[in-house]
């Protein structure tokens, strides 16, 4: 019970509160480590959000990244306006599942983590940027990289870690590890590739019956993309007019296959052919939340019934640092000169913090 409690104590304890979660040695994963890293990489930017003084806003307006359009006329708005506080709070999430994957690879390796693991840093900014749009009516499906999910649609990190470890105070008691978490309106990660669209479409047609104005986001990576399933629910979908938002994932490679070795068209927001979409740049957590506020209203509002216009298929291009799962080093098939360049050029918080930060809401660290 003892090691329990210290393996499940909140990443959020105050400074100096001590309990090895993992481990030993200087391989050892600390709690306290995990909380001393966060703050730390989260101090320069709380100085300029929390910072008085001339150089310093406590709202602006930015442009979003350009969007491409696929059977609709009007993108999202080009441009949003974000307050300190809520740029604070997408960096902050961004950086707790940036630190909860880094934790989660180290208890893998320690043997602590069993079965499949497959981790999400680089694409914080999509579920951070998805969940700053949603509504609480809304709903989110996605696949089995879903610890960040998890995490956005309401669980802890100590209830994610601990579902990570086979603990019964986990997110599914223990039962359904890395790849099957859940919270409410959550239907979780999914083990099966492109086995949860379908289930996606199922709870756009549930808010259809029961007459809710609630969207279902459905996600999927770009190696599911080519799956028959996911036709099936696109055609579904638009027959039935459902409040759908198919979203696919692409970070350039569905295991170890490079995106043009495996899909004829690698443009899958047009995959839907009669199902408008949309390309965002998954790296920019406001064009991602733009995109899906425009989607939320594109779905409940308009059309023929005034309920709605349908489904829409939007695909996010992202980028994975970690190989497709611990199993898989991530290095046979790409450089290290490739991850490092997009670690350096387009990594989504860098982005959050050297853009918005430094421009509009205050200067970084001090400086």
């Amino acid at each position: 019970m003892k090691m329990l409690t210290n393996i499940l104590s909140s990443v959020l304890r105050p400074r100096g509160a001590a309990g090895q979660l993992w481990g030993q040695g200087s391989a050892a994963l600390m709690w306290t480590d995990f909380w001393e890293l966060s703050m730390r990489a989260l101090a320069p930017f709380m100085t300029a959000v929390r910072g008085a003084g001339g150089n310093s806003t406590t709202e602006a307006t930015f442009e979003t990244r350009p969007y491409k359009l696929h059977r609709l006329e009007e993108p999202p708005l080009p441009s949003t306006t974000c307050t300190r506080d809520d740029a604070l709070l997408y960096y902050r999430q961004m950086q707790i599942i940036r630190r909860l994957e880094s934790a989660s690879g180290n208890l893998y390796k320690e043997k602590a983590i069993r079965g499949f693991c497959h981790l999400y840093s680089g694409q914080e900014a999509i579920c951070v940027g998805i969940r700053a749009a949603l509504r609480s009516e809304d709903s989110v499906i996605t696949a089995y990289r879903d610890h960040g999910w998890a995490y956005v649609m309401g669980c802890s990190v100590v209830g994610v870690m601990a579902e990570l470890t086979g603990r019964s105070q986990g997110v599914a008691r223990g039962k359904g590890g890395s790849m099957h978490m859940y919270a409410k309106n959550f239907f979780g990660g999914n083990g099966i590739v492109g086995a949860q669209v379908p289930v996606g479409a199922g709870v756009a047609l549930a808010n259809k019956y029961l007459g809710r104005k609630a969207i279902c986001v459905s996600l999927y990576g770009d190696g599911a993309a080519n799956q028959g399933q996911l036709f099936e629910a696109y055609n579904m979908a638009k027959l039935m007019n459902l409040p759908a938002v198919f979203i696919c994932e692409n970070n350039g490679y569905g295991m170890g296959t490079s995106v043009d070795r495996a899909s004829a068209s690698i443009n899958y927001y047009t995959r839907g052919d009669y199902v408008p979409g949309i390309w965002i740049d998954g790296m920019d957590v406001l064009s991602v939340r733009e995109a899906l506020r425009y989607s939320i209203d594109y779905c409940t509002t308009g059309g023929p019934s005034g309920n709605g216009r349908g489904p829409l298929v939007l695909e996010v291009a992202t980028y994975r640092y970690h190989g497709h799962s611990m199993s898989d080093p991530g290095t046979s098939y790409r450089t290290r000169d490739e991850i490092q360049e997009v670690r350096q050029t387009r990594d989504p918080y860098n982005a959050l913090q050297g853009t918005y930060c430094w421009r509009r809401l205050g200067h970084c660290g001090g400086a």
